[in-house]
């Protein structure tokens, strides 16, 4: 060995010196040792680790989860007109229901029976908007006409009142030859076809209500059944109950919507038939009707009618028509609606309100006209399962002040107190 550490060309690669840690020349390497490999060349890269098996397979999951959570969103979102539309008809069909089985017990096929309650209310509506557009058609034609003394009347009044010398003739050729007016019309021409699709639109989703409404109280009795043959029979019996409920409520929501139109047309009505406006029986079921049954905008849409045919008589009626409008929209939202609704629906006013906001938020218009009915459908059915106590005889909980860790009220020993100076300081336990 020319150095210290080398291995001859002769001997064994195994065996080594002792100055390196390892055996002594002739002892062989220990059995659990594993002979070093040959280095790597140079620039050669080492092998990679192998690929989990499950890797591959989560991958595939991963993406088939995400690309199915996109086709549902997208799915849901292209169908959210239709679901909404079929939300309304369920609960059409659950407020003609009472009417629809009353009949069916009396031996009327359930079919027959629903077609002659769906007739009723086409005859009803188709009879009311013919009523009213042909007044509002002559109201229209007798402003219009009316419409040049309207204007003569104003500009004396400018005259009189700023010392002008303004003319009808020069207003209406200011009118007729202005931007606006054109820009109006050129408008008005280009969004016709805009109004027709949107008139189109709304007819075709008023027939898929309608068509989906027959069939829900049609079928009602074959759609509990095949909704219920899925369940075990505890199930069942909460399914049944919970549409019993929901048939209920939303009776009963619309009993109070009824009765408010019934009590705001009366109103109404009587102001209209004092100031003299024409067609006062009809415009107060206008305004009964699309004031409760138009959420939140209802109310705007069915004073305007009135306040335009007012007009026509005395512009001074349409103001008083708008003052009523505002004052008996006031009463009815803090003291008369609160009231009904609680009472026929069985929630308080608070949630009544808070379930018409939240409805609204949710659904807008729909969300509001069935906010109620389906909060106090849930209220009930949950109430079954809440267990409730005997509440304590205690003062606090009728609101009056109790006892205290140091002794009776402040009110109470006033009480005490007064109670000794008028008996002449007898002192009492």
């Amino acid at each position: 060995m020319g150095e210290t550490g080398r291995v001859a060309p002769n001997e064994d690669p195994l065996v080594f010196t002792p100055e390196d840690g390892e055996p002594s020349p002739g002892q062989a390497a220990p059995a659990a040792t594993t002979p070093p490999g040959p280095p790597p060349a140079p620039g050669a890269v080492a092998p990679a680790a192998r690929m989990p098996r499950w890797l591959p397979r989560a991958m595939v999951l991963a993406l088939a989860l995400i690309a199915a959570f996109q086709l549902g969103s997208w799915a849901f979102h292209q169908l959210t007109g239709l679901l909404i539309n079929i939300l309304i008809a369920f609960f059409l069909a659950l407020a003609i229901e009472p009417a629809v089985s009353r009949m069916a017990t009396r031996g009327m096929r359930r079919g027959l029976a629903t077609f002659l309650v769906f007739l009723g209310l086409t005859v009803f509506a188709a009879g009311f908007v013919t009523l009213l557009g042909s007044m509002l058609a002559g109201q229209i034609v007798k402003m219009i006409e009316g419409f040049p003394g309207y204007l003569d009347s104003l500009i004396h009044w400018i005259n009189q009142t700023f010392h002008t010398d303004l003319r009808r003739v020069d207003v209406q050729e200011g009118v007729l030859h202005s931007d606006w007016l054109r820009k109006y019309v050129q408008n008005s021409a280009a969004g016709v076809l805009d109004v027709s699709a949107q008139v189109l639109g709304g007819l075709f989703q008023l027939l898929t209500v309608a068509l989906f409404s027959f069939y829900f109280a049609a079928d009602g009795p074959r759609l509990r059944r095949a909704l219920c043959s899925v369940l075990p029979p505890a199930r069942q019996a909460e399914v049944l109950r919970a549409w019993e409920i929901a048939v209920d409520k939303t009776g009963g929501y619309l009993y109070s919507r009824g009765l408010m139109a019934l009590i705001s047309g009366i109103a109404h009505y009587i102001l209209l038939e004092a100031l003299g406006v024409p067609y006062a029986p009809v415009l107060g079921v206008w305004v009964g009707l699309v004031s409760q049954f138009i959420p939140t905008i209802g109310t705007y849409l069915a004073g305007a009618l009135p306040m335009l045919i007012a007009f026509t008589v005395n512009p001074w009626y349409a103001l008083w028509v708008l003052i009523f409008v505002v004052i008996y929209q006031q009463f009815e939202n803090y003291m008369l609606q609160p009231k009904l609704t609680a009472k026929t629906v069985d929630i308080h006013p608070a949630v009544a309100f808070g379930s018409v906001v939240a409805g609204t938020a949710l659904l807008g218009a729909v969300g509001a006209l069935i906010a109620i009915p389906a909060v106090a459908t849930l209220q009930a059915f949950l109430g079954a399962y809440v267990k409730r106590y005997a509440v304590t005889d205690d003062p606090r909980v009728h609101g009056r002040g109790g006892s205290g860790p140091g002794g009776p009220g402040m009110l109470t020993r006033v009480r005490r107190l007064w109670v000794e100076r008028r008996s002449g300081g007898v002192q009492r336990p």
